[in-house]
């Protein structure tokens, strides 16, 4: 069985930095579209960067520029760097793994339990 876990997340002060980690079995993330995703309280779940597609990696505009996305194929491990963290970055974070389709992505089937990141 596919299983991402999520680990990584806390609470720090705005400006501060996190790195987020998403060990995945069962699937082979270079294979694979993964996609880090976050819902902020009362908010909906947007996604915010993704990997694995034929372009490079993308992100969403709030946090293009201070977050990277990489993965570690021999560890079977996507990563989330984020930096200059402000407050509207507070909530769940959650990576998620869909098949690739064309050169896009299709639907995320699989995902992780989540992470929280609390920003102060």
């Amino acid at each position: 069985d596919v299983q991402l876990v999520e680990s990584g997340g806390g609470s720090v002060q705005a400006g501060g930095s996190l790195r987020l980690s998403c060990a995945a079995s069962g699937l082979d993330i270079h294979s694979y579209c993964m996609t880090w995703f976050r819902q902020a309280p009362g908010k909906e779940r947007e996604e915010i960067a993704r990997i694995g597609t034929f372009a490079g990696p993308t992100y969403a505009a709030s946090v293009r520029g201070r977050f990277t996305i990489s993965k570690e194929t021999a560890k079977n491990t996507l990563y989330l760097q984020m930096d200059s963290l402000n407050a509207d970055d507070t909530g769940m974070y959650y990576c998620a793994a869909a098949a690739r389709s064309g050169l896009g992505c299709g639907e995320y089937l699989n995902w992780g339990q989540g992470t929280q990141v609390t920003v102060s």
